[in-house]
C-alpha cells in the first residue's frame, strides 16, 4: 500500500465516578458527552485550516472532493482530524491523503448553491479502518468497499475460451464489473467477438511508421495492448485504485515496437451503503517511438470501451444520451454521457458513462450497437476520432478522462445531468490556513 490512511477524532477522558451515575442520569451523562464531542475544539487540537465547498447549480448527491494540501500538513497526515461544520455542531469525516491531495466525500444531498464548511485539524491520532481495499486476486486487483466487490482489473494475461485463437489473448482491462448488488454486467470474449474485453481502451484505425495499425481487432495481427506494471495501489477510507501501465505494441512480422505508452488513473469512492457505485477512469498517453502516431478518422475510433452482460438484449434494456437519444438513434451522435440500463430475474441494473469537458473532440462521439446487432447485446463506446483524426505527437502527453456510476434499479435523467454537472463541474473548494502555515 503506497499511502498509510487514518482518520482521526478526539474522544474526552471520562472520569470514574462519571460512569457510575444512576440509571435515570446515565444518558444525560452520555447525551452530553455526544454534545461535547462534536461541538468543541479538544484543547489538544491544533487547527490547520477552515475549507468550504459550494455546490454548483445543481443539487450534487455524495460527491468526492478533493484540494491540494501543504506540505508541511502531507508530512503529519497521520495525525490529521476532519470534521464538517453544522449549526455549531463537529462531526467527524472520514478523510485520506494520497497524491498530494485531501480527499472526502461531501455525503448526502447538497442543495445548488449551498456551502458546507469543514475544519482541518491536528491531533490525536485514532486509525480509520481502509473500507475501500484493493485486493489481489489470481493475477488481477479486485477493488472492494466492505466486503463488496467493485470491479476487476486484469493485469495478468486472460486467455480465451478453449479451441479460440490464442492471438486473442489480453491483459490490461476491467472485467467483471459488479453491481451494488452483485450483478456483473460487463461480458468478455463474447461469441463473434472474441477481442471485446469488459470495459478497455483500445485504437483500431491508426498511422504509425506510415503503416495502418490496429490495436483494436486481433485477429488482424497488427497490434495488441499489455499491461507492463503497477505505478501504484492505494487503499484508505475515502478510495482505494491503482495506477498502471499499458503498452500499445505494433507488430510488423515477428518484430514488436511500442506505439503508445498509456497510463490507467482508476480510484473508486466510498458509496457508504448507497445503492450506486462512483469511480473515475482517467487514461494518459504519450508517443513511445519519435514517430509519434494518428488516429485515424474511422466509425469505431477507441476511447472508452464497453461490452455488457450477454444477457442485456434488445428486450430488456434501454440506452440513453444526454441528448436524449435512445438505441434506436444513438449511433453517431455526440453526448456528454451515456446510460445503459438492463433487467434481468436478477433485478434491475446499470452504468451510467460520463465524458470530460477536457477531452478530445467533446463532446465526444458515441459507438452504440443498433438494436438488432449481434443477438441485440450492447457494445458502445466514445469515440473520439469517429469525426475526425487526433494526432499524437512525441514528447507530449494526451489524457481521456471518465467517469462511471453503476447502479441499482435505475437513474432519471434528471440524476443523471446532476451526477455530470458534479463530474464536470465540481463543487467549488476554498480553504483558510491557520497562520504560520
Amino acid at each position: 500500500m503506497k499511502n498509510r490512511q487514518l482518520l482521526s477524532f478526539h474522544v474526552f477522558p471520562v472520569q470514574q465516578h462519571d460512569l457510575r451515575c444512576k440509571p435515570a442520569r446515565f444518558k444525560l451523562c452520555i447525551a452530553l458527552l455526544l454534545l461535547l464531542s462534536t461541538t468543541a475544539l479538544p484543547v489538544s487540537a491544533q487547527l490547520l485550516a477552515r475549507i468550504s465547498v459550494k455546490a454548483g447549480a445543481r443539487q450534487c448527491v455524495n460527491v468526492p472532493v478533493s484540494t491540494i494540501m501543504k506540505d508541511v500538513v502531507i508530512a503529519i497526515q497521520d495525525s490529521l482530524q476532519f470534521f464538517e461544520i453544522q449549526q455549531g455542531r463537529r462531526t467527524p469525516v472520514p478523510l485520506q491523503v494520497s497524491g498530494g491531495y485531501l480527499y472526502w466525500i461531501m455525503d448526502g444531498k447538497t442543495a445548488p448553491g449551498k456551502i458546507r464548511t469543514y475544519e482541518l485539524s491536528k491531533g490525536s491520532p485514532v486509525p480509520a479502518i481502509a473500507r475501500m481495499q484493493a485486493k489481489d486476486s489470481a493475477g488481477a486487483l479486485v477493488l472492494e468497499e466492505g466486503k463488496q466487490h467493485l470491479l476487476q482489473y486484469n493485469y495478468n494475461i486472460v486467455e480465451p475460451p478453449a479451441g479460440v485463437d490464442t492471438v486473442y489473448r489480453r491483459s490490461g482491462f476491467i472485467h467483471p464489473l459488479w453491481a451494488p448488488d452483485g450483478q456483473v454486467i460487463t461480458n468478455i470474449h463474447p461469441e463473434g467477438h472474441w477481442h471485446h474485453v469488459g470495459i478497455w481502451n483500445p485504437w483500431t484505425h491508426t498511422s504509425f511508421k506510415g503503416k495502418e495499425t490496429d490495436f483494436w481487432n486481433l485477429h488482424k495481427k497488427e497490434g495488441t495492448v499489455r499491461f507492463k506494471g503497477f505505478i501504484s495501489r492505494t487503499q484508505g477510507p475515502v478510495w482505494c485504485g491503482f495506477q498502471a501501465l499499458h503498452d500499445h505494441i505494433a507488430f510488423s512480422g515477428k518484430q514488436e515496437t511500442v506505439a503508445i505508452n498509456e497510463e490507467w488513473d482508476v480510484k473508486a469512492f466510498n458509496s457508504d451503503g448507497n445503492t450506486s457505485r462512483i469511480w473515475d477512469i482517467d487514461n494518459t498517453m504519450s508517443c513511445a517511438d519519435t514517430a509519434g502516431i494518428t488516429f485515424l478518422q474511422y466509425r469505431y475510433g477507441g476511447g472508452f470501451g464497453l461490452r455488457t452482460t450477454a444477457e442485456w438484449k434488445a428486450a430488456n434494456s434501454k440506452v440513453l444520451t444526454s441528448e436524449g437519444k435512445t438505441r434506436k438513434d444513438a449511433d453517431s451522435t455526440r453526448a456528454r454521457w451515456i446510460k445503459i440500463t438492463g433487467r434481468t430475474d436478477k433485478g434491475e441494473a446499470g452504468i451510467l458513462v460520463m465524458s470530460h469537458p477536457s477531452n478530445y473532440d467533446y463532446p465526444q462521439p458515441v459507438r452504440v450497437w443498433p438494436e438488432n446487432n449481434e443477438r441485440g447485446e450492447i457494445m458502445m463506446n466514445f469515440s473520439p476520432t469517429k469525426m475526425k483524426p487526433w494526432q499524437l505527437k512525441y514528447g507530449q502527453t494526451y489524457r481521456l478522462c471518465y467517469r462511471v456510476i453503476v447502479f441499482t434499479n435505475d437513474l432519471s435523467k434528471e440524476e443523471a445531468e446532476e451526477a455530470w454537472e458534479a463530474y464536470a463541474k465540481p463543487p467549488q473548494v476554498t480553504v483558510s490556513w491557520s497562520a504560520g502555515l
